[in-house]
């Protein structure tokens, strides 16, 4: 391109590293991830939801929708920085209004199906919307804007819906607020397309594919990091008795045995199965889903975590056996994806695992919810055990994407 006519906010022509701005954002997800569990603890252990098992189900539920909302304005903001340079501008003013937005939407997030749904709204609005808004007006006239257009029509549209879902009651706001939601993930698989201004092929976007993979590999890392916070803080409010004690270690332990299953060893090779994918940006947007299924699993376990270090010895309803051991399995499903992503297979140690885990949902639902947890560690640790032997002795595998 001849001087003088660079694009105002041209592509990432090449990776670099996450810059200090974007790392400060991830910040912001620490404290909204913790919202999250706390929203869904108290959705768990509140008299209806301990009374009647689908108020447990349907709290869960819109909890999971703003933990979906949390996720979308993280990756619209991630796939952002690895698509253009982050360091112009007009870059920084997304990540900070989606870091300024973050922080209202988690301090939202408690009721933010009463008081504080406009609060939200209104922050998740504002973040989206702003994003294409002011890249089309950087991007000027390049072909790049026109995506943009399209992506801030869809916005605004879902935008309504958002807002107006969050000045009606509770049942209104939920439905307007999933098809809020429903739309916007369709319009990104379909390369966000309007009538009369086309649609894009995701496929041939050009995206920084290292920079994109340790973005990914870093929230898992912030999602991880939230499962011993409040592993640490359901435990510092005591008592220190012996059952508590135990779940706390088993919860320390579960922690550590989710982060070595997923570094060993796709984890640590997401950038190179994306740089060698035919089609970056495809096995991007597949790692997008792949990461999302698993972190929605990091806080399921993290919330067993509360529920079973404040009642150790106490039989648990099957709604908390959900999370205590669907959090482990929704993980190993996500994380057997993953694999699947960068080496065009999956081990079979993480199917048996997740068979074993629903096999011994019934007998755990007569026993102490330490003895749940207690068994989801055993069952990662043989995950874990299996793939280290599996590479013990042999070559690092490299990756061989499917895309």
């Amino acid at each position: 391109m001849a001087a003088g006519h660079q694009e105002p906010v041209p592509a990432a022509s090449t990776p670099g590293r996450a810059t200090f701005l974007e790392l400060f954002f991830d910040l912001v997800y620490v404290f909204a991830l913790t919202r999250i569990a706390a929203r869904a603890f108290e959705d768990l252990t509140s008299g209806p939801a301990r009374e009647n098992s689908w108020a447990a189900v349907t709290g869960g539920g819109k909890t999971l929708l703003l933990l979906l909302a949390l996720w979308s304005l993280w990756q619209g903001t991630t796939w952002t920085t690895s698509r253009y340079d982050p360091y112009r501008l007009a870059l920084q003013i997304v990540v900070l209004t989606a870091l300024v937005s973050g922080m209202v939407m988690g301090v939202a997030i408690p009721r933010a199906f009463s008081e504080t749904g406009l609060m939200f709204a209104v922050a998740y609005v504002v973040a989206q919307l702003s994003r294409p808004v002011v890249l089309s007006v950087a991007l000027g006239l390049r072909p790049h804007r026109w995506l943009k257009v399209r992506m801030a029509v869809v916005f605004a549209l879902t935008g309504v819906l958002w807002i107006a879902g969050a000045l009606l009651a509770t049942n209104a706001q939920v439905l307007l607020w999933t098809a809020a939601m429903v739309i916007e993930y369709v319009a990104a698989q379909f390369g966000w397309p309007v009538p009369g201004l086309g649609r894009s092929t995701v496929s041939k976007w050009e995206v920084a594919g290292e920079h994109l993979a340790e973005r990914y590999q870093q929230f898992f890392l912030v999602a991880l990091g939230e499962t011993l916070l409040v592993a640490g803080l359901s435990y510092s409010k005591g008592p220190y008795e012996s059952g508590h004690a135990w779940a706390f270690a088993l919860a320390l332990a579960t922690s550590i045995m989710l982060w070595r299953i997923y570094v060993q060893r796709a984890g640590q090779l997401l950038a190179e199965a994306v740089m060698k994918a035919r089609h970056p940006a495809a096995i991007g947007r597949s790692a997008a889903d792949t990461h999302l299924v698993m972190v929605v699993g990091l806080a399921a376990t993290a919330i067993g975590y509360e529920l079973v270090i404040e009642h150790p010895l106490d039989r648990i309803p099957g709604t908390w056996l959900t999370m205590v051991l669907g959090g482990p399995a929704l993980f190993l499903a996500g994380r057997a994806r993953f694999e699947y992503e960068v080496f065009a297979r999956v081990s079979p140690s993480r199917w048996i695992a997740l068979l074993v885990l629903v096999a011994s949902a019934v007998p755990l639902l007569f026993l102490p919810g330490v003895v749940a947890t207690g068994v989801g560690v055993v069952v990662l640790t043989a995950v874990a055990v299996a793939d280290a032997r599996r590479a013990h002795g042999t070559p690092p595998e490299p990756a061989t994407p499917r895309l």
